[in-house]
């Protein structure tokens, strides 16, 4: 049964062919839901074919989404084709790529200029594509929020890129204040943190600290989408400004050197 049909999903950074958003697209399109699906570059193209050859209704936009004009021109050209905004799945974002560019991006390493732009892609795209589909969902009465955050801010931290944890960790924030805003009009609000996750952009490092987990591996996109599947159903209505974990236990354990019997 496609408990999504008729709806329209809106799913921001699905470019990457191996990402949680393009996996988070498939999942609601296969569920029933039109798509939606943005990234800074043309490859979204690529994307949308790929779930129409799957027989998924999809349509791919090129934009830059720390732009708030970017953002609304989105927002209306979806409007005006669709007529509606079901689900958001805030998704866009990027961390370091390098563990180099990691170390050097230490709290008293940092240039503002860093720290500035880390915040815009991480934190301030949530906010612009929240703040244009609200008026439509309102309107609705009707809406879910998806915000792709991380372990690493709201629950952890690893050494380097203070600004990537402090984006995330008010990714969160903000989640749970529109949730409160938002609580009376039928639109719930939610976030989930995804830890250590096999993209295609995983480092070295990052695989290694994933077979350290009590799952001894790291996630895969479609573990994440399962998520944002749960979230994005019609019933779950009464779940709002909540933070749904997904990193295999990772956050849990106090005592590094247990070992499971």
């Amino acid at each position: 049964m496609e408990t999504l049909n008729l709806q329209l999903a809106l799913v921001t950074g699905a470019g990457s062919p191996s990402g949680i958003g393009f996996a988070s697209a498939r999942a609601l399109g296969l569920d029933g839901a039109a798509l939606a699906l943005v990234s800074t570059t043309e490859r979204i193209h690529d994307r949308v074919a790929e779930l129409q050859a799957e027989g998924l209704r999809a349509r791919g936009f090129v934009a830059d989404l720390t732009s708030p004009e970017a953002a609304q021109r989105i927002v209306d050209e979806i409007r005006a084709e669709f007529g509606r905004i079901d689900i958001c799945v805030n998704n866009a974002g990027m961390t370091v790529v390098t563990e180099q560019e990691q170390l050097s991006a230490l709290a008293d390493a940092m240039s503002l200029a860093d720290w500035r732009a880390s915040l815009e892609r991480n934190l301030t795209t949530c906010f612009l594509v929240t703040k244009a589909v609200l008026p439509l969902m309102r309107a609705q009465q009707y809406g879910r929020i998806i915000n792709v955050a991380s372990t690493s801010g709201p629950v952890q931290a690893f050494v380097g890129d203070a600004a990537y944890h402090a984006a995330k960790a008010g990714m969160y924030g903000f989640t749970r204040a529109v949730a409160l805003e938002t609580a009376g009009d039928g639109i719930t609000v939610n976030a989930i943190a995804p830890g250590w996750i096999a993209t295609g952009s995983q480092l070295d490092g990052e695989k290694l600290a994933g077979e350290l987990t009590p799952m001894k591996r790291s996630g895969t996109p479609s573990e994440v989408a399962h998520a944002v599947r749960f979230l994005a159903h019609p019933q779950a209505s009464y779940i709002t400004g909540q933070l749904i974990i997904v990193d295999g236990g990772n956050s849990v354990p106090e005592d590094r050197n247990w070992k499971p019997v």
